[in-house]
């Protein structure tokens, strides 16, 4: 059997901020037959997520692409991979058949991925059949995926908090920031977010729980607004952003407070732009500065990461923010619009209904 596979590629490599027309929507024809003897599994995707560091990969070639292999250079005219969940529609692999929803970190931008399989090294090692259906489809390109262990492992392994301490989360409405500030307030933090709208900081507050958040696009000084939320000094930084607001928190960090770097996403658009905080407080103040990726932790963490979100889920304490494009034509669109602050919670596309 052959269908059509629709597809996204970029057209060149993208050094600022992503725009639409920087993309391609290309076509191709699709054999559902696997080869005998071959290990493969082809998938209908269903669900896939769009995320900001996305656009490290596409940019001119950097050393940051040869560090990791799944933060790659993705070359003009190659597909796109990401995070997505699927129906499997033809398998090779004693593992899977036909009908298993799976989820992988390397679907293609498109409305079919096909994952490479070996007895003795499978490419596919990290799909895995999705068991929990009391959920909706899309918690598992987000909250039971990389956001959520992201926001878990990083609060809880690289943050190390204790109950009462003082937590900013910037991007704080965005997928990972979001759920950031929940386990934070659950675990019993003081928690301020910043997002980029007045109806982000309504809803930061009235429903996810945060004490309290701003609209930095409103403020003039970053530093004496964050002094004014945290008189007393901030303990933790969840960093989501980069640039001045970095600077800012460092300004008004307490002794020995810890800063987890997650994203810089204002200074993935700008090469000029790069945060400068003050080291000497750094020093001073023994601040530690961590850059982390989901990936280091998540052997470690996954388990009570699974348990404590299921319980919180199940007790209503955690709310899931989504925000969901239709068809694959739609990729381009939702991607440039992260970097304008379009997107309320995770991003990602949902393709054609399931037959």
């Amino acid at each position: 059997m052959e269908v059509t596979n629709r597809y996204v590629v970029i057209k060149h490599n993208i050094d600022g901020a992503p725009l639409e027309s920087d993309f391609e929507l290309r076509t191709e024809a699709l054999s559902l037959w696997i080869e005998p003897g071959k290990y493969d599994v082809i998938v209908k995707n269903l669900y896939l997520s769009v995320d900001p560091y996305q656009l490290n990969r596409m940019k001119s070639p950097g050393c940051f692409q040869q560090d990791m292999n799944f933060a790659g250079a993705i070359n003009p005219g190659q597909k796109i991979n990401g995070d997505g969940i699927g129906r499997v529609v033809a398998s090779g692999s004693p593992e899977f058949k036909e009908g298993d929803l799976v989820s992988w970190y390397c679907m293609s931008w498109g409305e079919y991925s096909i994952i490479k399989m070996s007895p003795s090294k499978m490419e596919g090692a990290k799909l895995r059949k999705i068991e929990m259906m009391e959920f909706p489809l899309s918690y598992h390109v987000a909250l039971l995926s990389l956001s959520g262990i992201t926001a878990y492992a990083g609060f809880f392994e690289v943050c190390k908090p204790k109950k009462g301490e003082k937590l900013f989360v910037s991007g704080a409405s965005g997928s990972v920031g979001s759920l950031v500030g929940q386990y934070a307030k659950l675990f019993g933090c003081y928690v301020v977010g910043c997002a980029g709208s007045q109806r982000k900081v309504d809803l930061l507050k009235e429903k996810l729980g945060f004490d309290e958040a701003f609209n930095y696009k409103e403020e003039t000084d970053l530093k004496s607004a964050l002094k004014r939320y945290f008189p007393d000094g901030i303990d933790i930084y969840f960093d989501n952003v980069g640039g001045e607001m970095l600077e800012a928190a460092i300004e008004n960090m307490n002794p020995f407070g810890r800063v987890a770097v997650c994203g810089a996403i204002s200074e993935y658009t700008d090469k000029g732009r790069r945060a400068a905080p003050n080291m000497v407080n750094v020093v001073y103040k023994r601040i530690t500065i961590q850059g982390f990726l989901a990936a280091d932790h998540y052997k470690k963490v996954y388990k009570d990461f699974l348990s404590t979100t299921l319980e919180h889920l199940y007790g209503g304490r955690l709310h899931v923010l989504e925000d969901i494009s239709h068809g694959v034509e739609s990729l381009p669109s939702a991607f440039a619009g992260l970097f304008r602050g379009d997107n309320v919670g995770k991003k990602m596309v949902e393709l054609l209904a399931d037959d």
